[in-house]
């Protein structure tokens, strides 16, 4: 039996929620690097400027496991170092994280829109995770999957680290019941209800998904609930869960989502404006518990404002 390799604790706390960063210095056979500190500013320098590391190692910030490093120490390969980056200035999210349920293993809330859900790019310190571990005092939580930043909605994390993968492998699985809900125009000539395919391709950097030829890698059942004022309310009903699927998907219908900031139409990037959160909405979520054997069925308490 493969015994289980004992997971690294690392030697400083966690900031705002924030983990601390950790590197694990390589082989250097050419003797680039004769200290810990030419090895960090060559490796950091790019990105923050030498000068900036510098600081850092003056002011104790590189934390290895006997302690703060100054630099000086000779250069060792496989060395490991924690420390926390400058988080960047954020605008606060002007809306609160409700729970929906929480027990010893799983957390269940309702993210706002505009609130990433876990720390990536500019959304560090204002996304769902940093804020549930601050004001939860759940140092350990992780989420067993992703929610799109401009959407709003259930999304399930995880209280203890070894739990997470059994939550994991249940979205990677596709054994969660998903529901979603989003305000669109209305149009009579779209027949409803109908089941998208298609293959949708999102890169690295490209902030709109698009959809080629080719084998379909996602798919969408899409419901007309109501309409009134030219607007409808719909039922999507993932079976794939590929970036910006539903947005494409009802884009592709000619139904975008209202106040939808890339589709049809990039916008030129700007101040947030939260009086037009993007209409659409993960509504309820299902699933078999992988630990207890119960089924669960949880249900969204926000409402979608583009309809009244």
């Amino acid at each position: 039996m493969r015994r289980r390799t004992k997971p690294l604790v690392a030697p400083l706390p966690q900031r705002d929620g924030i983990d601390p960063a950790h590197v694990r210095l390589p082989e250097d056979p050419d003797g680039a690097w004769a200290t810990v500190g030419d090895h960090l500013r060559d490796r950091f320098g790019g990105a923050v400027g030498v000068a900036r590391v510098q600081e850092m190692l003056a002011g104790g910030r590189f934390v290895g496991t006997d302690g703060p490093l100054d630099g000086e120490e000779p250069y060792t390969a496989g060395l490991r170092l924690w420390f926390h980056r400058d988080f960047p200035a954020e605008e606060r999210v002007p809306f609160e994280i409700g729970v929906v349920h929480r027990d010893e293993r799983i957390l269940v809330v309702d993210k706002p829109h505009f609130l990433a859900t876990m720390p990536r790019g500019r959304h560090v310190t204002e996304t769902a995770l940093a804020r549930l571990r601050r004001e939860l005092g759940l140092p350990t939580l992780q989420p067993a999957h992703r929610l799109d930043r401009l959407t709003a909605g259930l999304v399930l994390f995880v209280v203890r680290p070894g739990d997470r993968g059994a939550y994991q492998t249940m979205f990677r699985d596709r054994s969660v019941g998903k529901e979603y809900e989003a305000v669109a125009p209305y149009d009579p000539a779209v027949a409803l209800p109908v089941t998208v395919r298609s293959r949708i391709v999102k890169e690295r950097g490209v902030m709109a998904a698009r959809e080629e030829p080719g084998e379909p890698n996602a798919e969408s059942r899409i419901e007309l609930v109501e309409h009134r004022g030219g607007l409808g309310r719909y039922r999507l009903l993932p079976a794939t869960g590929r970036t910006h699927q539903l947005r494409v998907h009802m884009n592709a219908l000619g139904l975008p989502i209202l106040h939808d900031p890339v589709y049809p139409v990039v916008r030129e990037d700007g101040p947030e404006d939260f009086a037009r959160p993007l209409q659409l909405l993960a509504r309820k979520l299902e699933f078999t518990d992988p630990f207890s054997g119960t089924r669960l069925r949880f249900e969204s308490r926000l409402r979608l404002s583009g309809l009244g």
